[in-house]
């Protein structure tokens, strides 16, 4: 306990000392200092408008809007993770204020573990609750990036699918006499799904600001993290002036993510037939012991 009030006590100190004599702040940080101030009036108006929704929801709002505007401040981008939440659709002040909400969380459930245990009559130390607190407060904050990360994985598979289903009909189009701007657009309308409705979103945008599909199509991967998009831009923009070349391109990078989603699906197969064999040698292990040990009892107690 001397060991932790120190600890806390220390801390305290070094927190007012800081804030006392603040540090220089770099440009990266003054220029985001300067984003978040001008986003403060459209971020404050939206959370003048969740407040008619809830109580929570407004507090979940403005929590998001508070630590969001730290982030920029302190430049950090996140950009792997805002990928991850712009092919989930989500919001990312959301998502930090759910991050935040979830660590208080966990401040409150160490304590209430141990309490829970402590009636049981299997723990007495009075720093266990303090490390618990720490440790499912590090966890419930970091649960979100978890999930995202796992269900943008999943989506930008399906993504990749659709990809090199879309260079196929884009291929088509051009054989069939369709110039380019034509070809793609045609291809994202043949089906409703999220991806191509994301493509044809792309492509609509770029024809009213004045932007090259393709370079719409570069600016979508970057924004989903998806590599195969930005291929496809760079790609485009070199032949773009031959049709040949473009159905020639088109075609070759189409049978290329085929192979290498078909290898993905080997890989994963083998990795799962390899998960089943483990399964199977603890099983027989578990029963060798099972049959093992009343022979070997019984050798013991003789």
């Amino acid at each position: 306990m001397p060991i932790v009030v120190g600890a806390v006590f220390g801390l305290g100190v070094y927190a007012l000392v800081r804030a006392l004599m603040p540090t220089k702040r770099s440009a990266i940080a003054q220029v985001a200092r300067i984003d978040a101030m001008r986003a403060r009036g459209a971020a404050y108006e939206s959370a003048r408008t969740t407040q008619d929704r809830g109580r929570f929801s407004s507090t979940r709002a403005e929590v998001g809007r508070r630590v969001a505007e730290f982030y920029l401040q302190q430049g950090w981008e996140q950009r792997s993770l805002r990928a991850d939440l712009a092919v989930l659709e989500r919001s990312w002040e959301k998502f930090l204020a759910t991050k935040v909400l979830l660590g208080v969380a966990g401040l409150f459930f160490g304590p209430f573990l141990f309490a829970v245990v402590w009636t049981l009559g299997f723990g007495s130390s009075p720093i266990i609750p303090v490390w618990l607190a720490l440790l499912f407060a590090v966890l419930f904050f970091f649960l979100p990036d978890v999930e995202v990360r796992r269900d943008a994985a999943e989506k930008r598979r399906d993504l990749r699918r659709v990809i090199g289903a879309y260079l196929d009909l884009v291929s088509m189009s051009l054989a069939g006499g369709r110039g380019l701007p034509e070809a793609l657009m045609a291809a994202a309308e043949i089906s409703d799904g999220w991806a191509n409705q994301r493509i044809r979103n792309a492509l609509a945008d770029a024809r009213i600001t004045g932007v090259s599909q393709w370079q719409a199509l570069g600016s979508l991967g970057e924004e989903l993290g998806v590599e195969e998009l930005k291929d496809l831009s760079a790609s485009l923009a070199l032949v773009a002036d031959d049709g040949a070349k473009v159905r020639e391109s088109l075609a070759s990078r189409a049978e290329t993510m085929r192979h290498r989603e078909l290898a993905e699906i080997e890989g994963s197969a083998g990795e799962k037939s390899q998960s089943m064999l483990v399964a199977q040698l603890l099983l027989c292990a578990g029963f060798l012991v099972f049959l093992i040990y009343p022979a070997a009892m019984r050798v013991f107690q003789v």
